[in-house]
């Protein structure tokens, strides 16, 4: 009988040191936790008004928040007012909202040429597509300490239109904002709604929806039927590679080219899914996504590089186009490049972005010998990607120098 208690009090102490350091793990983890203010964005569009209302709504402690400070482009944002003390200028506005009922009201024009005269926003009679960035202007806050955010956004639409965006989707409507990175959470990402088309699939661990105005020649199933042969291999070397992808485009008069932004890409319906020379404007653009890179001055042609080079191992490690190919899409890439400005210019485009393909697979290719082929250029993204932070050709330099474990002479250098 002692002998049997003795044995109980043993497994109950063992059973003690294995949950304390659980507990303690979980109140360390819910100490962590920073108290939350409400924030909904409410949108009123119109059809064929490019000009929509917004609403910013602290809907849940906004005396947490002493000032928020929009920077604004009055091109864009006009028609203040709100609750509040409301400090206008010519390119800012000062909010120091009420300790109850503290809203800020604006108008957006939603409507975005480019400089090439190509529309990259729109809303017309039947359809609207723009970035979501778009509807609130860059914010600076100044809030409680050990604070943040959570925010929702409300879409009201005219009747009968569809939607289709990047965010997460509560049962009530309203969309669930969250920028993980940042402690003010405000949408960012294509929008898309109105008489559109949506074709969804789940790739991998990833919920694909490709959406198009209906009549705009957006091949939706062809590109499912594309990314399902290949995006296996950039979720394979992205292992954060988002939850969501939202590809939206349109055809003419939409600008004719492809734009990334978070967990989402518009991509014009013109643009083939693999061009001539076995290269992939969609690809480019959703290793952007699943990066989530920025530079720094100088450094554009690493952001820029990368993903035009893994888009390219992507069509090659997946089968999608054979060795021969891809060894003549690299060679016409060095051609290409041959007639580039300076690697490290404030953006890197066309040549330049040749020229840094053939940088960047030198480095792999010395980064595998040097290694005994047990580290490669691969290790270097995706540490870039997990650190989230804009990339520098210092850092850059850095972590390959690291993976080969010897200097790297294809290593440019700006000195």
């Amino acid at each position: 009988m002692m002998r049997a208690m003795l044995n109980l009090t043993l497994v109950l102490a063992c059973a003690l040191l294995v949950v304390q350091p659980r507990a303690v793990a979980g109140a360390e983890a819910q100490a962590q936790e920073r108290p939350t203010y409400g924030v909904f964005y409410t949108v009123w569009i119109k059809a064929g008004d490019p000009v929509a209302k917004v609403r910013v709504r602290l809907s849940r402690n906004p005396q947490w928040v002493r000032w928020m400070k929009f920077r604004v482009d009055p091109e864009r944002y006009s028609d203040f007012e709100g609750t509040g003390d409301v400090e206008i200028t010519e390119d800012s506005v000062l909010w120091h909202p009420p300790q109850d009922d503290a809203y800020l009201d604006f108008r957006v024009n939603l409507h975005s040429k480019r400089s090439s005269g190509g529309l990259d926003g729109v809303v017309n009679e039947k359809w609207a597509l723009f970035r979501a960035d778009d509807l609130i202007p860059p914010v600076r806050i100044d809030m409680e300490d050990g604070t943040e955010s959570k925010a929702k956004l409300q879409l009201n639409l005219p009747e009968g239109w569809s939607l289709a965006t990047p965010f997460p989707r509560y049962t009530s409507g309203r969309l669930r904002i969250d920028n993980p990175d940042r402690l003010f959470d405000r949408p960012t990402g294509w929008i898309i709604a109105g008489d559109i088309g949506t074709r969804r699939e789940t790739i991998g661990d990833t919920r694909v929806a490709v959406s198009a105005p209906i009549g705009e020649d957006m091949r939706r199933m062809d590109m499912l039927a594309f990314l399902r042969w290949t995006m296996p291999t950039l979720q394979e070397l992205f292992p954060q590679f988002p939850d969501r992808l939202l590809i939206v485009g349109a055809d003419d008069p939409m600008w004719r080219g492809a734009l990334s932004a978070p967990d989402s890409l518009y991509v014009h319906s013109d643009r083939p899914l693999l061009s001539e020379n076995a290269t992939s404007t969609v690809l480019h653009e959703i290793v952007h996504v699943a990066m989530g890179a920025r530079s720094v001055p100088g450094s554009d042609w690493i952001v820029e590089g990368l993903a035009e080079y893994y888009s390219l191992e992507t069509l090659h490690r997946s089968g999608t186009i054979s060795d021969a190919r891809y060894e003549k899409a690299h060679a016409d890439l060095a051609d290409w490049g041959k007639t580039s400005g300076p690697l490290n210019s404030e953006r890197s485009s066309g040549a330049i972005t040749a020229r840094a393909v053939g940088v960047l697979r030198s480095i792999d290719a010395e980064i595998r010998r040097s290694s005994g082929g047990r580290r490669s250029l691969d290790d270097v993204a995706r540490q870039l990607t997990s650190e989230g932070k804009p990339i520098t050709f210092d850092r850059f330099r850095e972590l390959a120098t690291a993976a080969a474990g010897a200097p790297l002479p294809s290593m440019p250098d700006f000195g």
